[in-house]
């Protein structure tokens, strides 16, 4: 063992089926463990919310130490974790293999998973977690859903926030009136003379991009056929990202077996597998795995899937890609999303920005604050948009035309961000991918 763990981060299997895992006492034992570790070091406070509440608690406490520090006063910690990762993954000097073996995600989630057992997740919070049933009855009268959704609709958004609690500020997802899947039915032309001709992918819908923007997936479609790729779009389940946020593992693991199972017969066939938003690539590459180590068909997936950013950048350096982008005048503000950077795979969408000529890309590698459905919430919408600040101040003052996000609601976010600030408002594109199909003239 190195002192500082200069080792690369390993994550141990989530023993959800171990009954101890379920064991407040134990829990407890655990939290003040890991907790006084964090105060100890501080490293995160420029993080989410959960580090600064956890430090005031402590700095405000009798003995200014975490002994004095009652258990009852962990909730609102706990609550701020967004499963970002990015404590894990970016800051923490003592995650496995050393010694502290501290993986502060993991713990909030299983505090989560006992909150979850016992009950205490409300309903309307459990029922909009079911992005799947929502979305698939949503675009089914999407111009009635999006106008109950509209920020500016003073008749029903503030029902939504008393009885679904959804901040009546924040700008909510809009559905589209056709999926991805019954679009993607038609399928672009292979451009046969492109360098990475022969390359086949399925793409994963998500629940987002076959439900609410189906844009991105149109797009990434369009370019990877420009570039020579058969791509086929599927959508078997949720990733269960919604319910891994709420403790609910069981759930989890019956979407990634689902979904595992889906996708198996294309990978035999020789498919690549390409995820359309951050999170649930970072799901199907890491989460599932911790959570069904044992589970073949899980693994397999795991090592077949990319990224779409990553899948574009892994054409360029293998193959190189197809002539005809043309420069996009404007320069962009390119947010790198916090589950983007948790999939330790660099900054792939920066690196595929930068295929188009004459490109001015501006990266703002730091937390947007919205963290999932965590920043629609009553209570969590102002906490968002302060630990988004930074982000929005730096896009504002950058001069960019354009500003884009994988995360595809970090994007929006970040421009309410700005609008509070009252300073310029760059173009929002919804995925960078999108940009490249400009320049490629899609």
């Amino acid at each position: 063992m190195k002192e500082g763990s200069l080792e690369a981060p390993t994550r141990h299997p989530i023993d959800w089926n171990n009954p101890d895992f379920y064991d407040e006492a134990k829990l407890d034992t655990e939290l003040r463990r890991v907790f006084d570790i964090c105060h100890g070091c501080r490293r995160c406070f420029n993080l989410c919310d959960s580090f600064p509440r956890l430090f005031d608690l402590v700095d405000e406490s009798k003995t200014g130490e975490l002994d004095s520090v009652s258990s009852a006063d962990f909730g609102p910690v706990i609550d701020a974790c967004t499963l970002c990762d990015l404590c894990f993954m970016t800051k923490c000097p003592y995650v496995p293999p050393h010694s502290f073996d501290l993986d502060f995600p993991h713990l909030m989630l299983r505090a989560r998973a006992i909150e979850f057992k016992k009950g205490e997740v409300a309903l309307p919070d459990r029922e909009l977690a079911k992005t799947d049933r929502n979305g698939a009855i949503a675009s089914k009268i999407a111009p009635l859903a999006n106008w109950a959704s509209d920020k500016g609709n003073t008749l029903t958004r503030p029902l939504l926030e008393k009885f679904a609690g959804l901040d009546r500020d924040a700008e909510l997802p809009k559905y589209a009136s056709k999926t991805l899947t019954s679009i993607a039915k038609t399928a672009p032309a292979v451009n046969l003379a492109a360098p990475a001709h022969g390359r086949k992918a399925v793409i994963y819908a998500t629940c987002f991009n076959n439900y609410n923007d189906t844009d991105v997936g149109v797009a990434a479609r369009a370019v990877l056929a420009r570039n020579g790729v058969e791509t086929e779009v599927v959508h078997p389940h949720c990733c269960g990202m919604p319910m891994l946020e709420q403790g609910n593992i069981a759930e989890v693991a019956k979407s990634a077996g689902i979904v595992a199972s889906a996708l198996k017969p294309w990978i035999e066939k020789g498919y690549d597998v390409i995820a359309l938003v951050p999170s649930c690539a970072l799901m199907m590459k890491f989460e599932w795995p911790l959570i069904l180590p044992d589970n073949e068909d899980v693994k397999l997936l795991s090592r077949a899937t990319f990224d779409l950013s990553e899948f574009i950048v892994d054409i360029a350096k293998k193959h190189g890609m197809a002539e005809g982008m043309k420069p996009v005048p404007g320069g962009v503000s390119l947010h790198m999303s916090c589950h983007s950077r948790a999939q330790n795979m660099g900054q792939k969408a920066a690196e595929m920005l930068r295929l188009i000529p004459e490109a001015q890309v501006g990266v703002v590698e730091r937390c947007s604050g919205h963290g999932g459905s965590w920043g629609f919430k009553k209570g969590n919408f102002e906490t968002a948009l302060k630990v988004g600040k930074p982000v929005a101040k730096t896009v504002s003052e950058s001069g960019k035309g354009f500003v884009t996000s994988e995360c595809p609601l970090a994007g929006v976010h970040i421009q309410q961000g700005v609008e509070k600030l009252g300073g310029a408002k760059p173009e929002l594109v919804r995925h960078p991918i999108q940009i490249l199909a400009r320049a490629y003239g899609l």
